[in-house]
């Protein structure tokens, strides 16, 4: 081995020693928690500051120092962010995007507070912990890796961290301390973090901003290690490191060499682009839902205030007026992620980069420098940038088709470090770039009118995208994506609109803040701004507008009037607390002003109120609560008996052009579905015919839920198909299945949370087989929901009325065949009674209906047909008096509940 590579295989083994301390870190902290720690940069640099401060600015010896930061703040760090931070939010429900928001938070919080004490300056006299020889760094990493998995594998400790992974109640009702647990994986998950910013420190640069981000690049190797594995977190950091220091060694030449040289220094951003991009199944056990809730109401006159506010700026002059500018073009840029997680629901961690790249482009093009493009104006230049950066989003809407939750965070994050990484940092994209204003608004006060028409274009944009049929989808994909699919929104092309028009917004808004600040400054755009933003946005409202201009408005505020840091350290301290206050700050306070204001009068008890009804002279009855048909006496004026009940469930009324038609058989042959190698079906062949109520029984784990995904389009079988009538549907998605007539209920209630239930159920009227604007009344009017309940939002509406609100937006969609997966689920004995009635009406209608149900009498009242399933195999076949007879003779009848 020559002594050049010689030379840089030790040097890369420095830095994959230092990656694998991180993935080691991270690993530990994702099995013992579930919580992927983006705070671990953050972490470390405060760490590798406190050293300097320790060993520089009070000249403590470098073990003394080392001590306290190793062994006792970092540690100490990762145990106050369990007990206050993380382990709260697991207490309220765990719900695993608050917890993403949370780690962000600390990320920020961590950060602003560094360059709050530390200033924003770099530092380049941290001291060295251990020394430049590699071999050092490198035994640090594999004794700790190897006393970590000695660990996992062969003490009682490790025996409960395997058991709280798997199964964390499950492990609680074990005897085991899962809270323990948790609190020692984010102790030593911190000590990592902390050891590898106090190694990293004397050959980086040190400041709040480079080194965090510097750490968080190499979570690649955590990835392809799939959070779980240390050996191969270990060896990849190592591989990543040795390849990136040999490719020093190649000097290309050409219109390429800058990009190939780019690559070549930045390897561990290729990893963590292909493994985010490749890997979409890293973290799907925590997929983020979003927590259900109503819309925040908008502040009485808060549009009011907001406007004069933005209008006060036009009296300013001096540097107060220029620093205004930025408030304006700031706006746009977080309405981009109103836009993309506040409608679409979608996780976008990278809007920094199609901020960045809208700047860079309208600087490009008004400078004549575009390839292929002549000098354009300045306004024209901006508008042209907004067309071309707003495909680019596609680079994070497309991996969102097929990724969600921790997949999505860290794919649309490995896009904004690479664009930042290859791009914005390479001198041959920025080198000599200058950016002027629009003619005729040179001066500040001019540009901020135009910025102000600018906003007000975005503004609507954004409201365009809240109303009507497209709001309405968005809103169902966001609250339910499996839901929306059901009824019938084509997902993937919501996903891509969502992310395209997010990409345009930040693009515009990019442009607008380079042009206010007369130049292209790549810092301006860099990933922890990314990450900034979408904590300020998140935490003052993800759906609002008004939250997103006051974020805007605080962040240049805080920052242009107060030393740096401020505001990201109060966005952060806001990040840390979303977990108990969902709603943002407003909703917070407007709950807390409820809870204090003093009762309005005095209230009967229970005991008061029955004798006051004894005393009182009889009277008309009130109005009872309408139940699950609105079949009781107060609603029979209005709500049919069953047989008229089936009229109003049919499909809409046939057009003049066309002719009405039966509905067609739904059949499988033998089908086969597989997971992960388990064979949960094989050889189903089955026939739903019309007007026919068809219904399937058999124990948990028998396969019904995965026979009800493969006749609905969201799991492919392995083999077999599925038609309707002579049409193969085996390969169609689910929205284009609801859009044949094919419609599905949930066992686990899919309603849309911040819709009201007549919106809801207008979903499914707008994206079913047919579209009839009587279809939503005629629904409401069958559920018994056309009641002052249609206006309410569906969170928090009791089960019975949610259940009802579920299949009138299935029935409003005009479906042919319908699937209902344990319809009378929290029902009461009168609901599912009403709820009998009605779907015999509709099968005596001519619709094909097939029941997947635990309560056997409601089967043996319901159903034309039973088949039950076992093991994945349909083991009986025939009409319910015979098979569930059989059933009983056999002792299972109550089996399969």
């Amino acid at each position: 081995m020559s002594s050049l590579t010689y030379d840089l295989t030790l040097a890369g083994l420095s830095v994959g020693s230092a990656a694998a301390l991180t993935g080691i870190g991270l690993v530990v902290t994702y099995r013992s928690t579930g919580v992927l720690n983006f705070a671990h940069g953050a972490i470390a640099m405060v760490c590798a500051y406190v050293l300097r401060q320790c060993v520089v600015e009070w000249g403590w010896p470098l073990w003394a120092g080392a001590t306290v930061t190793l062994l006792v703040l970092a540690p100490g760090i990762g145990m106050l962010l369990e007990r206050f931070v993380f382990r709260p939010l697991s207490v309220l429900g765990g719900d695993p995007a608050q917890t993403l928001v949370a780690s962000i938070g600390v990320f920020v919080l961590l950060v602003g507070g560094a360059a709050l004490l530390w200033g924003q300056g770099a530092r380049d006299d941290a001291p060295e912990l251990v020394s430049a020889d590699p071999w050092g760094q490198l035994a640090v990493a594999l004794v700790l890796a190897a006393a970590v998995g000695a660990v996992i594998r062969w003490t009682r400790f490790g025996r409960e961290l395997r058991a709280v992974v798997d199964d964390r109640q499950l492990a609680v009702l074990g005897g085991i301390d899962a809270d323990r647990v948790a609190a020692a994986g984010w102790a030593f998950g911190s000590f990592t973090a902390g050891l590898t910013g106090v190694l990293l420190a004397p050959y980086v640069r040190l400041d709040p901003y480079g080194l965090p981000l510097l750490v968080m690049e190499v979570v690649a190797v955590a990835v392809v290690a799939r959070m779980r594995s240390l050996p191969v977190a270990v060896l990849t950091a190592l591989a990543i490191g040795v390849a990136q220091s040999q490719l020093t060694r190649l000097h290309p030449s050409g219109w390429g060499a800058p990009l190939l040289q780019a690559v070549g220094t930045n390897l561990f951003v290729v990893a963590l682009l292909i493994a985010a991009l490749v890997m979409p199944s890293v973290g799907t056990r925590d997929a983020l839902p979003r927590t259900a809730g109503a819309r925040v109401p908008t502040p009485p006159g808060a549009w009011i205030v907001a406007i004069v506010l933005f209008l006060l700026p036009l009296g300013f002059a001096g540097s107060d007026l220029h620093t205004s500018v930025q408030v304006p073009a700031l706006g746009v840029v977080l309405l981009s992620l109103v836009v993309v997680t506040g409608r679409g629901g979608q996780i976008s961690l990278g809007q920094a980069a199609y901020a960045g790249l809208g700047a860079l482009f309208t600087a490009l093009l008004a400078a004549g420098r575009f390839p292929g493009l002549p000098r354009l104006p300045e306004l024209a230049a901006l508008a042209l940038a907004v067309v071309l950066v707003a495909p680019l989003g596609l680079l994070t809407g497309w991996p969102a088709i097929s990724r969600r939750g921790l997949a999505l965070a860290l794919a649309t994050f490995a896009v904004g470090v690479g664009v930042s990484r290859f791009v914005f940092a390479q001198p041959y994209a920025i080198a000599g770039l200058s950016l002027g204003r629009p003619a005729g608004f040179e001066g500040d006060r001019a540009y901020y009118v135009l910025e102000l028409a600018l906003l007000a274009a975005a503004l609507l944009t954004t409201w365009l995208l809240r109303r009507g049929r497209t709001g309405r989808a968005l809103a169902a994909m966001r609250d339910h994506e499996a839901g929306a699919s059901a009824a019938g929104v084509q997902v993937p092309s919501l996903k891509l609109l969502a992310f395209v028009s997010g990409a345009a917004l930040a693009a515009l808004g990019g442009g607008m803040l380079g042009m206010g600040l007369r130049a292209f400054d790549p810092a301006a755009y860099d990933p922890v701004r990314g990450l900034l933003w979408f904590a300020a946005v998140v935490v003052l409202g993800a759906d609002s507008t008004l939250g997103a201009l006051a974020a805007a408005a605080l962040l240049v505020g805080l920052d242009a009037g107060a030393r740096g840091g401020v505001a990201a350290a109060l966005i952060g301290v806001l990040a840390v607390l979303v977990g108990r206050f969902p709603g943002g700050p407003y909703e917070a306070l407007r709950s807390a002003t409820t809870r204090l204001r003093p009762g309005r009068g005095a209230r009967l008890t229970e005991q008061g109120a029955r004798v006051r009804r004894l005393l009182r002279p009889a009277g008309p009855e009130p109005a009872p609560s309408p139940t699950l048909t609105g079949l009781t006496a107060s609603t029979a004026h209005r709500t049919p008996r069953a047989p008229e009940a089936a009229a109003d469930a049919q499909p809409p009324p046939a057009r003049d052009d066309e002719t009405p038609t039966p509905a067609p058989v739904l059949t499988t042959h033998d089908l086969q579905a597989r997971y992960d190698g388990f064979t949960a079906l094989q050889d189903i062949t089955l026939t739903v015919p019309p007007a026919h109520i068809t219904a399937v029984v058999g124990p948990n784990g028998a396969g019904k839920s995965t026979l009800f995904h493969c006749l609905t389009g969201t799991h492919r079988p392995a083999q077999g198909q599925v038609r309707l009538g002579t049409r193969d549907i085996t390969h169609l998605a689910a929205h284009a299945r609801t859009r044949l007539g094919i419609a599905r209920t949930f066992q686990q209630l899919a309603v849309f949370p911040s819709l009201t239930v007549a919106e809801n159920v207008r979903v499914g009227a707008e994206q079913g087989r047919l579209q009839d604007p009587s279809a939503v009344e005629r629904s409401l009017r069958l559920l018994g929901l056309d009641g002052p309940v249609r206006s309410l939002p569906a969170v928090g509406l009791p089960t019975g009325t949610l259940r009802r609100v579920e299949l009138a937006r299935v029935l409003a969609g005009a479906p042919r065949v319908l699937l209902l997966d344990e319809p009378a689920a929290g029902l009461d004995s009168a609901e599912v009674t009403a709820l009998a009635r009605i779907l015999k009406a509709l099968a005596a209608d001519g619709m094909a209906l097939l029941v997947v149900e635990h309560d056997l009498d409601l089967v043996a009242d319901l159903a034309d047909t039973v088949h039950v399933m076992t093991a994945g195999r349909i083991v009986a076949s025939g009409p319910p008096g015979r098979v569930l007879d059989v059933l009983d003779t056999a002792g299972t009848r109550e089996a399969p509940a």
